[in-house]
């Protein structure tokens, strides 16, 4: 069933969809040759905003959670992507261990991890589950709302000199990491011995910023406007950032100031060149992060002026404690979706380079220029199973299979610039 979805669009997107349909051939051609150039991350999940004159990814994240919010219709899909995926990587692989966050009492994202190791058992693997948190001292049977279990077992370090990583009787192959490094890289997890990490170290939040994100996207989709003859606005937003900012002792305000200046300008002088109405916003956002934590909404320079002790300290930390000092600024793109009149939001997720569904995030108390990873919000699966293939004869805003082949083409333009942002960021890459 595709949810009950209402779109408030204009002429550009029409435009956008008419185009990129008739390019259907010549956009999936370029991907192929992009991927036998560079290596997509194991899997990602990419949140998109789409306000009708717009189409833009506004986050990116390599260690996805949510499986379990996707239609049980996809795992075929996803299953066949993850053969692909572990093939590339390690064809002989027979056993992987899969390390989820530290967090083991929130039943939502401990769904998401027994959704994901079926995935993954189903593509041949023997999956089990090592939990980097200390309160974990043996193996623990973990009881789930749908009726599952799931064990977790403290990690072991193996082999003669503690080389490989797994669990007291299990040496795997391969490690996937589901836990997304914000507190730093744990020392149990550094100098394996022929063990392959997915993603690797260099993917968490101790090193990755959004603003080196944004800034590979940002080529990805002037090389993808030209190839489909789009201005490049209409799939990417604005951004800038700001380093050395301390919200509590109101440090660098003046320089974020300025940088939010700088951006509503630039949008509001798009939004002039499509007779566009709405006003033009800012997301000011931790560079370092998720969660939709340390993430604040600026219609105007001056609120930065005045922030109350609670926004100063709403912006100040995020996950695991992780003080603020580094912010992206970056456009905001309104949502003009909504499902059951609830703004809502597509949130895209592939494995390896193939897209295998997706969710609307929608919250009923935000508006279409807020941020809905917060408190409050619920999940709509999106049906790829029966619409990722574009009907080519339907017209432009008619037909739900072709704004989901749209989502689905912008999600991997994300995950190819996460691709190259991850080769910019690899510590080995030079020796490779």
């Amino acid at each position: 069933m595709v949810p009950h979805l209402i779109t408030a669009l204009s002429g550009p997107l029409f435009e956008l969809e008419s185009k990129v349909l008739e390019a259907t051939p010549t956009i999936e051609r370029w991907f192929r040759l992009e991927w036998q150039e560079h290596t997509p991350p194991f899997y990602c999940s990419v949140d998109l905003r789409n306000a009708g004159f717009k189409l833009a990814p506004v986050d990116t994240n390599l260690f996805p959670g949510g499986f379990n919010n996707l239609s049980p219709q996809m795992l075929p899909l996803a299953v066949q992507a993850a053969m692909a995926a572990i093939e590339k990587i390690c064809p002989e692989a027979k056993n992987l261990l899969l390390i989820p966050e530290r967090h083991t009492r929130n039943t939502f994202y401990l769904q998401n991890i027994a959704r994901l190791s079926s995935i993954l058992r189903q593509a041949g693997l023997n999956v089990r589950l090592g939990t980097l948190s200390d309160e974990i001292k043996k193996p623990t049977w973990i009881d789930l709302p749908d009726g599952n279990r799931l064990l977790i077992e403290p990690l072991s370090r193996l082999g003669l000199k503690n080389q490989r990583l797994g669990l007291k009787d299990f040496d795997p192959c391969s490690i996937l990491l589901n836990n997304d490094l914000s507190a730093g890289i744990p020392p149990i997890l550094e100098n394996l011995h022929e063990q392959y990490l997915l993603p690797g170290l260099h993917a968490g939040w101790h090193i990755r910023r959004k603003s080196a994100h944004f800034a590979a996207y940002d080529e990805v989709a002037k090389k993808f406007a030209k190839l489909v003859d789009i201005d490049p606005w209409m799939i990417n937003p604005y951004f800038n950032s700001c380093s050395n900012v301390n919200f509590h002792e109101r440090k660098g305000e003046e320089e974020l100031q300025t940088a939010v200046e700088q951006i509503l300008k630039k949008t509001a002088k798009k939004y002039r060149e499509y007779g566009i109405k709405e006003k033009p916003y800012v997301v000011v956002k931790a560079d370092a992060g998720t969660y939709g934590m340390g993430v604040m909404v600026v219609n105007d320079p001056a609120q930065l002026k005045g922030l109350n002790r609670k926004d100063r300290n709403k912006m100040s930390v995020v996950k695991e404690g992780l003080e603020v000092s580094d912010v992206l600024i970056q456009e905001g793109v309104y949502t003009f979706e909504k499902v059951n009149e609830a703004v809502a939001e597509p949130v895209v997720y592939m494995i390896d380079r193939y897209v295998i569904g997706g969710f609307y995030r929608v919250h009923t108390d935000r508006g279409p220029n807020e941020n809905l990873n917060a408190p409050g919000m619920h999940f709509v699966p999106l049906a790829f199973e029966q619409n990722s293939i574009p009907d080519l004869g339907a017209k432009p805003g008619s037909a739900p299979p072709n704004r989901f082949y749209l989502y689905g083409v912008v999600a991997r333009l994300a995950l190819l610039a996460a691709s190259l942002e991850l080769e910019r960021s690899d510590p080995n890459a030079e020796s490779a």
